[in-house]
């Protein structure tokens, strides 16, 4: 069996939860050892895709997304551009959103970030480039937002969208109770958002507190989505989203209805779905005796037994039959974690050391 933290270069559609390990998941996901690997296999999608409009003599339309997420994927398609030939004469790209109010001169802006990190260095056209404008007068601000909706429409629809993830199960800044059909619009930020935007910011209190972002009705006819999630910090979210239950107080979770959706994980972001936290809830373990070590103590936290107290149901009512078969009885297993733990504690003194 092939290990599930090997990589796959494919990162094409796949249906969720087909196979044993992945049952608990409600959306396609890819892991990959960092990000780096991960990044150019979403951007030689991205390209693929380019090249492929191109030969159609049709236009690409990439919805595209900023933070540190898709840094590396922008820094593999301008290799492309530069070393292979890569052209983007025929993308039009629209941006996920941008903080408002914010002018496009700002360093923090997203109008800033972009140029900085793709448009400056390709051959895109400026009248195909979308931003979100931050600098819309407030009353105008509603027919901007349809305007906005009305033109990615006219483009013919996004081909490929490119997500993050924020800790609030964020996509765009679409925050904890948007909508499923909520467009294009102003929205105020999480707190939790602007925390995490503090450091850019040199502090939260200069962090904005509204944003302009296309609506999850948006994302969702997009023809192709790929969401990327680097880190053990987007751990708990990912497994809420993958894992969890549709729910407008994690937005991301939506995308469980997408026909075309795949996550791009790396190891630390993926470390909570089932499979790699409790592996044994889903298919036969290699027993070593880390995983043993781990999977005992995960029991005696479920069942608020103490190690000693484990019975043989406890084992077979929680996925670690095989476990007891390999080693005969819940009693003899039991003695010998204790005695394995027991020695992990330094200074512990019970008499005489040697004796178990």
């Amino acid at each position: 069996m092939k290990s599930a933290l090997e990589i796959k270069p494919d990162i094409s559609y796949k249906s969720a939860g087909k196979f044993e390990e992945t049952r608990f998941e409600k959306i396609h996901n890819e892991i990959f050892k960092n990000s780096a690997e991960a990044s150019v296999i979403v951007a030689q999608e991205i390209a693929q895709l380019i090249r492929s409009k191109q030969e159609k003599g049709k236009s690409c339309v990439l919805g595209l997304a900023t933070g540190s997420s898709p840094i590396k994927v922008y820094e593999e398609l301008v290799r492309m551009h530069k070393e292979e030939g890569l052209s983007f004469s025929n993308v039009i790209t629209f941006n996920l959103d941008e903080y408002y109010p914010m002018s496009r001169e700002n360093n923090q802006s997203y109008h800033y970030f972009m140029h900085q990190h793709l448009f400056n260095h390709i051959d895109i056209k400026p009248e195909n480039v979308n931003v979100p404008d931050g600098t819309v007068a407030i009353e105008e601000l509603n027919q901007y937002c349809i305007d906005y909706e009305m033109n990615i429409k006219n483009a013919g629809g996004l081909d490929f969208q490119l997500l993050g993830i924020g800790r609030t199960g964020h996509v765009g800044f679409n925050e904890p109770g948007s909508h499923i059909n909520s467009g294009t619009r102003i929205i105020t930020l999480d707190h939790i958002t602007r925390v995490d935007a503090s450091s850019d910011f040199n502090g939260i209190d200069n962090v904005p507190k509204r944003a302009i972002t296309m609506g999850v009705s948006t994302i969702m006819r997009s023809k192709r989505i790929v969401l990327m999630a680097w880190g053990q910090n987007k751990a708990d979210i990912i497994k809420r989203t993958i894992q969890g239950d549709i729910s407008s107080e994690v937005p991301a979770t939506f995308l469980q209805n997408h026909p075309n959706a795949t996550f791009v994980l790396d190891q630390s972001a993926a470390v909570e779905l089932t499979r790699f936290k409790t592996p044994w809830l889903v298919g036969e373990c290699i027993w070593t005796q880390e995983l043993k070590s781990k999977a005992i103590v995960w029991l005696c936290q479920k069942t608020k037994q103490s190690i000693l107290k484990l019975t043989d149901r406890d084992y077979n009512n929680n996925g670690m039959s095989d476990l007891l078969a390999q080693e005969g009885s819940a009693y003899d297993m039991n003695i010998n974690m204790f005695n394995d733990l027991q020695h992990t504690i330094k200074g512990w003194q019970c008499g005489n050391t040697n004796t178990d």
